[in-house]
């Protein structure tokens, strides 16, 4: 019988996970736990990602907490729910997310644990179908997005996407790296509320983008996480809906974390396009196999609470008030913030939670020292992470800083 290798303690010899290197610790998570660990009271956290509204509190919707008490009350069972999740959720979704194409049988959807499982499902299936694909990527960019694709195992090509300096989009260079792309090379597009820059492309930009992904033969891969917060529901998906119309195959990565408030429940889905309706069945059961490998079936709760507001119309009227409260108070906000300076005045012409400000590293760490104002060094900051009576503090450090 052959010797079986053994394991040693801790003082006598080498250990299983000796092997393992050091991992490079997520900017983000240090950041939000240094300034959880500040004690100083008037302390702003814009670092994280999370809405916050006028008194700084991270809200659950009205409607989302009705119904959450309805499914208490009425939910008989913890049973699974299947691999592809809450299929009634997902249908729900489809006229949100499609608009026009939410009946085109060519686009198949399903329910995943956040946009984060959308998009690591989405990556994998590229790389089952083409491993050797390439992802083009615009930086800068959410900084998961590469880890994920990277995850999958598939080939990256950077380009710029923003000119923090000159606070405008890299347009040109963003066309020349489409038009020097190959057939079958993935594109990853965000739909609206560019994060992190809040940079978004005009109607103009899309048409070009669209006309040079459908002429090139390109596959779009559209993140779509923060749909309502910017223009509106039908205006934060415009572009996508080009790109529909334009591609027999788009791949698009949606969440409901962001305009349901459900951060913590992780509420997303992954809908695919392709030429043929039997070609999107086909590309849904790879996509159910390699979610069963990575989770099996994906939580419930939160999709569930998504689905009864989308059900029930006068739930559904008062979520989408909300979602409109919210949007009013990101862009006042944005607009206080643009008419305060006017190097900030470009704040004001940009969608969403997120900009980046003309601050150096340096400057991002004096304002956490002396100001207690938490950003990440590359100056992208959360425009609603504090409340209305932190504002002119906020603005005024920044200024400051800016000054030197």
């Amino acid at each position: 019988m052959l010797d079986q290798p053994t394991m040693t303690g801790p003082n006598g010899g080498a250990q299983f996970f000796d092997a393992l290197g050091d991992v490079q610790s997520d900017s983000l998570l240090a950041l939000i736990a240094m300034a959880n660990a500040d004690p100083r009271p008037d302390k702003i956290d814009v670092g994280v990602g999370v809405y916050r509204d006028g008194v700084g509190n991270t809200p659950i919707l009205r409607a989302v907490k009705t119904a959450e008490k309805r499914l208490w009350e009425t939910q008989k069972s913890k049973s699974y729910i299947g691999g592809f999740g809450d299929k009634r959720y997902t249908e729900l979704l489809r006229p949100i997310v499609l608009g026009r194409h939410a009946n085109d049988d060519r686009i198949a959807g399903l329910h995943t644990p956040g946009g984060c499982g959308a998009l690591s499902l989405g990556f994998k299936l590229i790389a089952t179908a083409h491993p050797n694909a390439k992802v083009m990527v615009g930086t800068p960019t959410w900084p998961n997005h590469i880890p994920v694709v990277q995850a999958a195992d598939l080939n990256i090509a950077e380009y710029g996407y923003y000119d923090r300096l000159e606070r405008r989009i890299r347009f040109d260079e963003m066309m020349a790296a489409l038009n020097g792309a190959n057939k079958g090379d993935v594109v990853l597009l965000h739909g609206c509320c560019h994060n992190p820059t809040g940079a978004d492309l005009s109607d103009s930009h899309w048409s070009d983008v669209v006309e040079a992904v459908s002429r090139r033969g390109l596959i779009p891969f559209v993140d779509i996480a923060y749909q309502g917060l910017g223009r509106g529901f039908a205006e934060d998906a415009a572009g996508l809906h080009l790109l529909l119309d334009a591609c027999d195959e788009v791949i698009i990565s949606q969440s409901c974390d962001k305009n349901f408030g459900v951060y913590r429940d992780r509420v997303g889905s992954l809908f695919i396009k392709t030429a043929a309706a039997d070609q999107s069945k086909r590309a849904m059961g790879h996509v159910v196999q390699i979610a069963r490998e990575m989770w099996s079936m994906p939580p419930d709760h939160g999709a569930a609470a998504v689905r009864i507001v989308l059900e029930d119309e006068a739930l559904r009227a008062d979520w989408n008030a909300e979602v409109g409260e919210m949007r009013d108070r990101i862009n006042r906000i944005r607009s206080q913030i643009a008419g305060a300076d006017p190097r900030l005045a470009y704040i004001g012409g940009q969608f969403g939670m997120f900009s980046m400000l003309p601050v150096t590293v340096e400057q991002v760490r004096e304002l956490r020292e002396r100001h207690a104002i938490y950003m990440a060094d590359s100056g992208r900051f959360n425009v609603i992470g504090m409340a209305d009576a932190a504002v002119d503090r906020f603005i005024t450090a920044i200024v400051e800083a800016m000054n030197g």
